[in-house]
């Protein structure tokens, strides 16, 4: 890594630049990154990045990258970059090598077409990018009069190119980041610039808000959807930063500035003129728990530290709306630059593989992680885009009584309940835990009363019980709870002078543990909300495919299967699975079948009604189907288009476009149906007899679709590029190749509202108000009538040479 960086870091006085100094390489998995920064410096240009061996490998492109097929763009090689270098964002000094501003203008990832030493060696590196703006195949070819260094940078043809040659650098002008422009960039970087050691901010410092709180589940939340984080087990602490100094309040808004007074100066290196963090006050030496050490160090004046992991507002900008993925990132760049063992730290934040890295934290001693959804906002609420998972039973309880003891200590043990709906509830003894100065403290603080201020004590434990003012609250760690609800093996921990008693309640995992059998399945879980806007449970989705079960068999049985699954709910990481993985039900069927490059895969297909149940009580929300069933694989009976809107166009666009869509295939003597998806668009789709092979359907659809394009250029386009698609309906007939499948008829969404892809006849389809109308309920009801699918499904029509014909004088006239 050194070597291959040594003239990036020969180059740049990292004193005077926010640069990366590239020390290190961050570790990455899977996909590899890429980027392209636009750079005002001497000159205006692009500089591309791809990540390989660790580096960035670089080129400075003066004019941009060009979409349209055949432009040759030059690219100068650059020396190459860290990895962290990918996402900079800022301004470098302008006497500084680079001097000037940077954006980041593009990213995302990049997959090369073979070895990228022997291409680079060739001169010839081919590739597929997938950004945000960037899409498709491109090539890097060295440019044999230009010297070692002089590449041309050049577009595939596909349906990423585009005819114009400026279509990505005039269409985009801002940070693909931030959204901010080159002004607004240099505005912020100065406006952050600290003249000397003593920040002089002028900015008004943020008031509290309330901060977000976890949810207690009982596993960490799986897949690339979450973050996960250490549980940190301090003082919970929002920092307000301003003009006037630095204020920190607890969680419940105390202001204890002057209790934490040891992070005096800690904030210091920040460079902005307000802010509002989120994080955790920690011991800076822990000897024993880290709560108590945190305790000991705030009694003894001890060394504290505060760990960052969220930013409300940063300089004035409300960033509580803004996903988790982007707040991480604003806060990554505002804490470059601060001392890594300083009393000011950014907390490790890690990606996916929430099992393992709960695992590992337990290993460690650690209290439990946090699990954080992100793309979800700020909250200032519980909520589950964060949830908690304890390696060990801890909790806070309200200290309501006493029992004496008979030596020399001020009690033998606590009497610790919750405040519930009827009061406060008794939970138990706490008894060991404690040490000499605790027993002092804590009993030089009770107020006696006379009568218990709980409900429920067993009398046994009563009759010789002191009752105190239930106001002290402490942390408990215990082994478990009794049937009655009471602590077992209590071990204390420390006193929580940052919670109220009106704000100590129970806390159970949210997670239900019943069963219930819906067609013959076991449904696990049963009262897991899926859609929780609508509160929808994964038992009642069971049930809407036992009731849509006959008809989806005879609609989408005996066809290959892709399954969307989302096992932990919407909010949760789904993702869409077209092969049979471990575990599967039985009741789903596999066959192996041959993919494109000679290798085979296990699908999965229905024939039952307890397969699709079957499928929900593993999470299945979405059934996709292919236009073809397992007995003739490569003999396709449907046909089907896609209407797919773009942004801004209305219902009655995209129903209009259906009608024109079903007079079109009309004309040439072919009978359609119509389907609202239960997202934006319409299905138009015929049944075909199985006498076509995949080409002549997919040649076929795609006629269509380009005879439709070319007669209403400003209406429809037949190629999915999306810069094409603007104000337009794509006509997708890309649904009609091989292994391509379509959402298939009465199968749920796994969108807001629990929609429903439900078939409809051309007679209804007017005064329909939208294609995500029909949720269970109304699809419940419309089993009572004879569906439009069914009733057209036997009706076979044939690709005969007469309808080729036919479409083809329509295009050539």
């Amino acid at each position: 890594m050194a070597d291959r960086l040594k003239d990036y870091k020969a180059r740049r006085d990292f004193s005077k630049t926010s640069e990366p100094k590239g020390t290190s390489g961050r570790a990455r998995d899977g996909d590899r990154w890429f980027s392209i920064q636009k750079h005002d410096a001497s000159s205006l240009h692009y500089d591309l990045r791809l990540e390989h061996d660790g580096v960035l490998l670089s080129w400075a492109v003066p004019k941009g990258p060009s979409p349209r097929t055949g432009d040759k763009r030059l690219a100068q090689r650059t020396e190459d970059h860290p990895l962290d270098y990918g996402d900079f964002e800022g301004t470098i000094p302008e006497k500084e090598y680079g001097g000037g501003t940077v954006m980041l203008w593009d990213r995302g990832t990049w997959t090369p077409r073979g070895d990228v030493e022997e291409m680079l060696s060739d001169g010839n590196l081919k590739m597929d990018i997938a950004g945000e703006r960037m899409r498709g195949g491109w090539a890097l070819v060295r440019f044999k009069k230009g010297g070692d260094g002089a590449w041309l940078l050049i577009k595939e043809k596909d349906d990423y190119a585009s005819d114009s040659a400026g279509a990505l650098t005039t269409e985009f002008e801002t940070s693909v980041a931030t959204g901010r422009t080159f002004e607004e960039i240099a505005k912020d970087a100065k406006a952050r610039n600290r003249k000397d050691d003593a920040p002089k901010r002028t900015g008004k410092a943020p008031k509290f808000r309330k901060p977000q709180l976890a949810t207690l589940v009982s596993e960490a939340p799986t897949g690339d959807a979450w973050l996960h984080e250490t549980k940190f087990d301090g003082y919970r602490a929002l920092a307000a930063i301003g003009k006037g100094g630095v204020t920190l309040w607890t969680r419940n808004g105390k202001d204890w500035t002057e209790k934490f007074g040891a992070l005096a100066g800690a904030f210091d290196p920040l460079p902005c003129d307000s802010a509002l963090l989120d994080g955790e006050v920690m011991a800076a030496k822990v000897k024993g728990s880290p709560f108590s050490s945190l305790q000991n160090a705030l009694s003894s004046g001890g060394d504290l530290v505060y760990f960052c992991f969220d930013a409300l507002e940063i300089d004035g900008e409300d960033l509580t709306d803004a996903p988790q993925t982007e707040r991480r990132e604003r806060l990554e760049k505002l804490f470059r630059g601060v001392p890594e063992a300083g009393p000011l730290r950014l907390t490790d934040q890690v990606r996916g593989g929430g099992a393992d890295i709960f695992k590992a934290a337990c290993k460690a001693g650690a209290e439990g992680i946090i699990s954080k959804k992100a793309d979800a906002p700020y909250a200032g609420t519980r909520t589950k885009a964060w949830r908690k998972v304890k390696c060990v039973n801890r909790q806070e309880f309200v200290v309501g009584g006493y029992t004496p003891s008979g030596k020399d200590r001020p009690f033998a043990s606590l009497l610790v309940g919750e405040a519930d709906k009827d009061g406060l509830r008794y939970r138990g003894r706490v008894g060991t835990g404690y040490s000499e100065d605790d027993l002092k403290t804590l009993s030089q603080g009770f107020k006696t009363r006379k009568t218990p201020p709980f409900e429920d004590v067993p009398q046994d434990i009563a009759k010789d019980a002191v009752w105190v003012t239930p106001e002290t609250v402490i942390e408990v760690e215990f082994t478990e709870l009794t049937e009655d609800g009471h602590v077992r093996h209590g071990a204390y921990q420390g006193t929580r002078a940052d919670k109220g008693a009106e704000d100590v309640r129970p806390e159970k995992p949210d997670n239900s543990e019943s069963e219930d059998e819906v067609a013959g399945v076991r449904i696990s879980h049963p009262g897991r909300e899926v859609f929780p806007s609508s509160h929808c449970t994964k038992l009642d989705i069971a049930l809407h495919y036992e009731r849509v079960g006959e008809r989806l068999t005879e609609i989408a049985g005996h066809r290959p299967l892709s399954l969307v699954r989302a096992p932990q709910g919407i909010e949760g990481e789904t993702f869409f699975q077209k092969h049979a993985g471990k575990g599967f039900p039985d009741a789903l069927e596999e066959i192996e079948i041959e993919e494109s490059g000679g290798s085979t895969g296990t699908y999965i297909y229905a024939t039952r009604t307890e397969a699709f149940v079957a499928a929900a009580q593993m999470g299945t929300v979405e059934f996709h189907i292919w236009g073809s069933r397992v007995d003739k694989l490569e003999r396709p009976d449907r046909l089907i288009f896609d209407l797919d809107p773009d942004e801004g166009l209305g219902w009655d666009d995209v129903r209009s476009a259906a009608c024109d869509l079903r007079d079109r295939l009309g004309d040439l003597g072919l009978a359609s149906g119509a389907m609202v998806t239960g997202g934006k668009g319409i299905h138009v789709w015929l049944p075909l007899h199985r006498s076509h092979d995949w080409d002549l359907v997919k040649t076929f659809s795609k006629t269509v679709a380009h005879v439709m394009a070319e007669a209403e250029p400003g209406r429809f386009t037949a190629t999915m590029s999306k810069a094409k698609r603007k104000g337009r309906i794509f006509i997708d007939w890309l649904r009609n190749e091989r292994g391509a499948t379509a959402i298939a008829p009465y199968s749920l969404r796994a969108r807001e509202g629990a929609p429903v892809a439900v078939p409809v006849t051309w007679d209804e389809l007017p005064d329909l108000d939208g294609p995500n109308v029909f949720d269970m309920g109304a699809v419940r009801e419309r089993l009572e009538e004879p569906c439009p699918y069914l009733a057209q499904l036997n009706d076979l029509q044939r690709l005969t040479s007469a309808v080729v014909d036919r479409l083809e004088a329509e295009r050539d006239g």
